[in-house]
């Protein structure tokens, strides 16, 4: 979609891109020169490693932890790992190194760095085992192309998009099928409370999250396997979302890859403000997470949305479409393509200031304009609901209408009872019901939509976009990772030297490998 309703000078917009490209390449040099434990665990998913201690404890974090108490992780696991099973005799397989992380755990395993004519061959055997993880990642992408080819994609965007959680996989089963019957086009799987927190991913099916159902490898499995059947049922590919985004980002975007879901909320913003987890670990975290996202064809949502909920939707307009454009630097530096980027806007704006649903119509073409190719998601009121059912359904009706008028690729659905209830399932109906009419009736407006040339839209528009710019000029100078600190996303300040998970953080040393990583970088033709 290309268009310039809103006359953006190219050459501000150009400008714009540059100043993000300068102020986010000081923290892709800080992530192409750290790992964490996090990277390391998925370098380990990838090889195979699965299964849990009997205290639920996986084998991944059991193995990463003994590595790092003998050798640090400085040089990466692969290498201790790999020649550790050859110095015991093991095989290079996801059944061994399973094995070998038991051992550890036990004690009866020390770890050492390679050297010589060794470490090539733990180079060799762990790549080997690390590329069959993402031949895996490979054939659900091109599974998934199948689908779609068979049953098509949703007639009309934006997609709708609907969440489903209620803490029991086996529930939230029936009613994501339900939820795709009635509209919805991608499911999102929303996660227990608290599990960006768990520096471990839970094993297996899961019956006990709060306000969110557990993000595991078996429940992935589980819900995309019903969702193929509901893709089947109703001749349309029907999409699943989760989250990769907390101290295991890079994991649970690793097992989204190996389950072949859709979406993934991936944003390392979401956790810095709203989690307190550590800057670096998850600006690492989220660079090799996006690799794998890039490879596995999942299309990332950001999550500028949630700075609305705490700072003022029309003060802090810019602060969106900076951390959109930050967003884009970095999903491209680490191989995603435009149409994978869902990069996150919100209709956050007080009803009751006037004129507030031109801002709102403002705002949302703007990002539709400096992201042409992007899905966009846009997402739905929930700082300003009441309580107010009537009110709400009117509000997202509104929500709806600028979606429409603006032509958003992912459309969040607003519920009345926002705040009030987890909603029900005749609630998801009646939003739904609403979804459908504005987009039935309106679907195309965005066709004839053009705001008057210098009107309130237009002036609006430009207003942030050169707000946006300023604050990229003060961030080039004064460093990203100090703006985050002084509190500029979000009002939230969160200093690099503090927050959790930085103990989990360590420097590349010299002869850093990682078969993951090297894959992932290595352009297609040279890797066949």
């Amino acid at each position: 979609m290309s268009s310039n309703k809103l006359g953006l000078d190219p050459a501000l917009v150009h400008r714009a891109r540059a100043l993000a490209a300068k102020a986010g390449r000081p923290v892709v040099d800080m992530a192409r020169s750290h790992t964490t434990v996090s990277v390391e665990r998925a370098v380990l998913r990838l090889s195979g490693v699965t299964g849990a201690d009997p205290d639920g404890i996986p084998w991944v974090n059991r193995l990463v932890d003994a590595v790092r108490n003998d050798v640090g992780l400085g040089h990466g696991v692969a290498l201790p790992v790999f020649h550790a099973l050859a110095e015991h005799g093991l095989e290079p397989t996801a059944a061994e190194l399973t094995l070998l992380a038991q051992k550890a755990a036990a004690g009866s395993v020390r770890f050492d760095l390679p050297t010589g004519k060794a470490v090539t061959a733990a180079k060799k055997a762990s790549r080997r085992q690390v590329a069959a993880g993402i031949k895996q990642i490979d054939r659900n992408r091109a599974d998934r192309d199948k689908m779609i080819r068979r049953y098509g994609d949703p007639k009309q965007r934006p997609w709708i998009y609907l969440i489903v959680a209620t803490g029991d996989i086996y529930e939230d089963i029936p009613q994501a099928q339900a939820a795709a019957r009635a509209g919805a086009d991608v499911i999102a799987v929303i996660r227990s409370t608290g599990q960006s927190l768990l520096d471990y991913v839970p094993e297996g099916a899961t019956r006990e999250g709060f306000a969110g159902t557990y993000a595991t490898q078996e429940n992935f499995r589980l819900m995309r396997a019903a969702l193929d059947e509901s893709s089947k049922e109703l001749g349309r590919y029907v999409r699943l979302t989760n989250y990769a985004s907390g101290l295991c980002m890079p994991e649970i975007a690793t097992l989204a890859g190996l389950q072949r879901l859709d979406m993934m909320l991936n944003d390392s913003m979401y956790g810095i403000l709203f989690r307190d987890i550590n800057p670096i670990r998850t600006f690492v975290d989220q660079r090799f997470s996006r690799q794998i996202h890039a490879r596995a064809g999942i299309i990332i949502n950001t999550g500028e949305d949630n700075y609305l909920t705490t700072a003022d939707a029309v003060e802090a307009a810019h602060t969106v479409t900076v951390s959109q454009l930050l967003n884009e630097y970095f999903a491209h530096e680490a191989g995603l393509a435009d149409w994978q980027l869902g990069l996150g806007h919100a209709f956050e704006i007080n009803p009751e200031l006037p004129e507030s649903f031109r801002l709102e119509l403002a705002h949302a073409l703007l990002a539709r304009e400096l992201f042409p190719d992007a899905p966009l998601k846009w997402m739905p009121p929930t700082k300003h609901m009441t309580g107010d059912v009537f009110r709400g359904n009117l509000l997202d009706g509104f929500f709806n209408l600028v979606g429409a008028l603006t032509g958003q690729g992912i459309l969040l659905v607003g519920m009345m009872t926002e705040a009030v209830v987890t909603p029900w399932l005749s609630d998801r109906d009646i939003a739904l019901q609403n979804v459908r009419y504005v987009l039935g009736a309106a679907g195309n407006l965005h066709e004839d939509f053009v705001p008057a040339p210098d009107g309130f839209i237009q002036r609006r528009a430009h207003q942030v976009l050169d707000e946006a710019i300023d604050l990229l000029e003060k961030i080039e100078d004064d460093t990203l990772l100090n703006a985050i600190a002084d509190g500029t996303f979000g009002i939230m300040k969160r200093p690099a030297h503090r927050g959790k998970g930085l103990d989990g953080v360590a420097k590349h040393d010299d002869g850093y490998y990682n078969p993951a990583t090297e894959i992932l970088e290595t352009p297609a033709k040279e890797e066949q």
